[in-house]
């Protein structure tokens, strides 16, 4: 389908299947779809949302042969809806120029080639589904192994089986995995590189992988940037990046930290009927991220949290994500979650949520943090959780850990 609509000159809208019927119904009518293409699993649900349009694959073969124009390079291509963990989801439109120059700056730098195996359980209705490997995939003329969902065992079945040579996933993807009781003896030999994206990986957990020979490659991108950015901490080819202060919206030169800003052609197009939301995200030229990041004086980028997570402490900006690597080096800790919560003594302090692996007491992991933090940094308390909330691409749900709070 997604080859019919690039060839057709039409925009393919993939479907969050994990969605309650409300957020879906709540997409289509903001897309407004001529079709609602749906597999036999999903005839019902296709039915109830929107049934005068939806049809199976079957239903679309015309007995007419048509002729249609190609696409042009600035026609939509693909659709995406954001997450929607900070409101609403938008509609990301990705022209057919944003998903092949994404996909050629990628090549150049973290390149597949016809020998490779690419191992895919991203979902398909994230833009890392398509254009983090599967699309360069088809196009080098390698073999992608396509999966419908993520099950940690058996993509290491299948790495060995398939003798997979790349993939592609988020933090969580190689933690599952790696917690298996098969990995220690399961046969990677295959698999030269993997590479991971969505979030900052843990350093303990990229050390979890290459003591098993397999090389990590960290990259940064968004949705609205079709969706690479950076990998290995540099702008891919093709890609412009830049700094600005957060509070005078200045351009920063040097060795700084401010919000990360995004120009060249794998900027996508706009959000979807939402020219306001376009003109904001894309004001004065470049693509702003949201994202807070440190460049040192060697031109290296390290994402270091969200604009909207920033915590300010007595004045002071923490960023959650630095108290995070940190409880990640505490044995006991398997996964954490930071939050900033209201305080009447210091405005905001951070508050941590852990998923353990082994006995800890909560004073000796604030005593971890205050030999490896400053002050301001240290959290206020550390709640344990069975599980951490994620989403439906793994990424964790903070929101939701405030509500625990509340």
């Amino acid at each position: 389908m997604f080859f019919a609509c690039a060839k057709a000159g039409l925009i393919l809208m993939p479907l969050n299947t994990r969605l309650a019927e409300p957020e879906l119904r709540y997409q289509l009518e903001d897309a407004e779809p001529a079709v609602l293409l749906h597999a036999p699993e999903w005839a019902d649900a296709a039915r109830a949302l929107l049934p005068e349009r939806s049809a199976g694959p079957e239903e679309l073969v015309s007995d007419r042969h048509k002729v249609l124009e190609g696409p042009r390079d600035d026609d939509g291509l693909l659709l995406v809806y954001t997450s929607g963990t900070t409101g609403k989801p938008k509609g990301a439109l990705l022209t057919h120029a944003n998903c092949f120059w994404t996909n050629l700056s990628f090549d150049r730098v973290a390149g597949v080639d016809g020998e490779d195996t690419v191992l895919q359980v991203l979902p398909q209705f994230h833009v890392g589904g398509w254009n983090v490997q599967p699309l360069l995939a088809w196009w080098k003329g390698a073999r992608v192994v396509l999966e419908p969902s993520f099950d940690p065992a058996r993509a290491l079945d299948l790495i060995a089986e398939k003798r997979v040579t790349t993939m592609m996933g988020v933090p969580a993807t190689y933690l599952f995995m790696a917690e298996q009781p098969a990995f220690a003896d399961a046969d990677l030999s295959s698999l030269r590189r993997c590479v991971v994206g969505g979030a900052p990986m843990p350093p303990a957990l990229v050390e979890t992988w290459r003591m098993r020979g397999v090389e990590v490659v960290e990259g940064y991108g968004l949705t609205e940037a079709a969706p690479n950015v950076l990998i290995a901490g540099k702008p891919y080819p093709h890609v412009d990046v830049a700094l600005r202060d957060t509070d005078t919206g200045e351009l920063l030169d040097g060795p700084a930290a401010g919000e990360l800003l995004v120009r060249g052609p794998n900027v996508f197009a706009g959000y979807w009927r939402n020219p306001q939301a376009t003109a904001e995200v894309l004001a004065g030229g470049w693509l702003a991220t949201g994202d807070v990041a440190e460049r040192d004086a060697e031109g290296s980028y390290r994402i270091v949290g969200r604009t909207k997570e920033l915590v300010i402490s007595g004045g002071e900006n923490v960023y959650p994500a630095e108290v995070e690597n940190v409880l990640h080096e505490h044995a006991a800790v398997a996964e954490a979650a930071v939050v900033g919560v209201p305080d009447g003594r210091w405005g905001e302090v951070c508050l941590a949520f852990v998923v353990l692996r082994g006995p800890v007491t909560e004073e000796a992991l604030l005593e971890h943090c205050r030999t490896r933090l400053a002050r301001y940094k240290v959290p206020k308390a550390v709640r344990t959780v069975d599980a951490l909330p994620r989403n439906a691409m793994n990424k964790v749900v903070k929101s939701e850990l405030l509500e625990l709070q509340r």
